[in-house]
């Protein structure tokens, strides 16, 4: 239900190829794709980054998502300086809408393999996303018999990619 009572209502769904004139395709990014869209410069999956940059799709999270990017960047395996961190994790801050809460008429997941993961499918299902952009192999296993099809897509970057270059 929404603040007034009324029921909530799945934004209209654009076209993944991000075509102008319609509504931003609401997505979220799970932490590694995002290290690839905020940190890594030279990333294939650039034009991700560049439909969120455009308005063209809305990246969504949360702040237990949030919380887990910003522990991802001080890893010591991607030898970031603060500085890098700060950069990465403000430059997602400003093109991001946070999502605060769960639908009074949330579906109920499948659980995750990995419980670390669970997080995603809640923002996905909570933002009203459209879809859910990972390469986590539990995240994609979930894909199989179309479990969340009513609710979301769950698309590999590569599958993103080729919907936005197609």
């Amino acid at each position: 239900m929404s603040e007034a009572g009324l029921p909530r209502e799945r934004p209209p769904s654009p076209s993944l190829d991000g075509e102008r004139g319609e509504a931003a395709l609401r997505v979220t990014f799970d932490t590694n794709v995002l290290l690839s869209l905020f940190v890594f410069a030279d990333s294939r999956f650039a034009p991700l980054r560049s439909e969120v940059e455009a308005g063209r799709w809305q990246a969504l999270t949360s702040i237990p998502c949030l919380a887990e990017f910003r522990r991802v960047l001080a890893y010591p395996l991607f030898a970031l300086s603060d500085e890098q961190q700060v950069a990465a994790y403000d430059a997602y801050l400003d093109l991001v809408k946070i999502v605060d809460g769960v639908a009074e008429s949330a579906v109920t997941l499948p659980k995750c393999q990995d419980k670390d993961d669970q997080k995603f499918l809640e923002l996905a299902r909570d933002g009203l996303a459209h879809c859910l952009v990972t390469a986590d192999k539990a995240l994609l296993r979930l894909r199989r018999g179309q479990r969340l099809a009513q609710l979301f897509q769950i698309l590999t970057p590569d599958e993103a990619l080729a919907r936005v270059t197609t």
